[in-house]
């Protein structure tokens, strides 16, 4: 009893710490964090043991029972707001496989690595074997991994997306385009290119708008001098960021800002020229020696069908044409 006691006083101590951190203006929004963090996002059927404390121990990005999988997806986290929608969809039309499909959600780079590794990867305390049936990304890095032997073309193409400029409510900061992005002294939250590929086309964007001196002013003046914060997993660190008022501005994918002004996360969006901007084709093979490799080509022909197009136009994607 008096360990007990002890642990309520700790968590106790650790929420009023919660609520006295900049994080609390999220909570007010939406009780959780990551802010779009909710048990929908699970496909499992028997979940046991709830133990998800925000902040402290939560994995966002893996979804479902791995224990008798049948589908194993690694998908870029591009899209992870559409995962759970998607795979109700594709349940209602295989129910034999419901509950038994698990994904990822982190970016493409490091699904490439875990798969190096085996499908092995550390979370926390968590250590834990995932080998994919099937690896989703934009089309140039799925042709590359078809090249080298990784996965089986050709490859499935089955959406685009373009981008925008995420602001906090309001846009204090007065954001009106890409040039703006180099003003000294505004903080920017931006994918980091060592692992995140929509980096690529958020350079493309900036040399239409701005040649390579905004590119330079954005990814190596600002980020020398601590005004660009590169995200260390992935660009969804970017909404986080600006809703605790670490950053000011920073550019991800369209439709991720779709999505948040559709859950009501305290964001807006700064639409870009179309002359200026760059689209990313999404596409996705079977892995190489898969575990089940049928099912994870009847997601790929899902994909393609029109319940999965729905999804994708919820959250302004494109049609994939050549």
């Amino acid at each position: 009893m008096p360990q007990i006691r002890f642990l309520s006083l700790a968590l106790g101590c650790c929420l009023l710490v919660v609520q006295a951190s900049p994080s609390h203006a999220i909570d007010s929004h939406v009780g959780r964090l990551p802010p779009w963090q909710a048990g929908a996002n699970n496909p499992a059927v028997d979940k046991g043991l709830e133990f998800t404390v925000k902040e402290a121990d939560n994995l966002a990005d893996f979804h479902g029972d791995l224990t008798n999988a049948r589908l194993v997806l690694y998908v870029g986290g591009n899209y992870f707001f559409a995962m759970a929608p998607l795979v109700a969809a594709f349940e209602a039309k295989h129910p034999e496989l419901k509950g038994r499909i698990y994904y990822e959600t982190i970016p493409p780079g490091l699904l490439v690595r875990q798969m190096k590794a085996g499908g092995r990867i550390t979370v926390g305390n968590m250590t834990w074997t995932a080998k994919p049936d099937a690896y989703f990304s934009g089309l140039m890095a799925v042709n590359r991994l078809i090249e080298a032997g990784d996965l089986l073309g050709p490859p499935t193409i089955y959406a685009t997306n373009q981008l925008a400029i995420m602001v906090p409510k309001g846009n204090p900061a007065g954001i009106k385009g890409l040039a703006d992005l180099a003003r000294p002294g505004l903080t920017l939250a931006m994918p980091n290119p060592e692992f995140e590929g929509v980096a690529r086309q958020i350079k493309a964007s900036l040399a239409k708008a701005g040649d390579d001196d905004l590119v330079k002013a954005v990814y190596e003046t600002k980020v020398a001098d601590g005004t660009t914060l590169l995200t260390r997993m992935h660009h969804r660190q970017t909404p986080v960021w600006l809703m605790q008022g670490r950053a000011q501005a920073g550019v991800t994918w369209r439709s991720e800002t779709l999505f948040e002004e559709q859950v009501g996360l305290p964001t807006e969006r700064i639409d870009i020229p179309d002359e200026q901007n760059a689209t990313g084709i999404y596409a996705g093979a079977v892995v190489k020696d898969a575990a089940h490799p049928a099912e994870a080509k009847l997601w790929l022909d899902f994909l393609m069908g029109d319940d999965a197009r729905a999804v994708f136009s919820r959250y302004g994607f494109g049609q994939y044409r050549p």
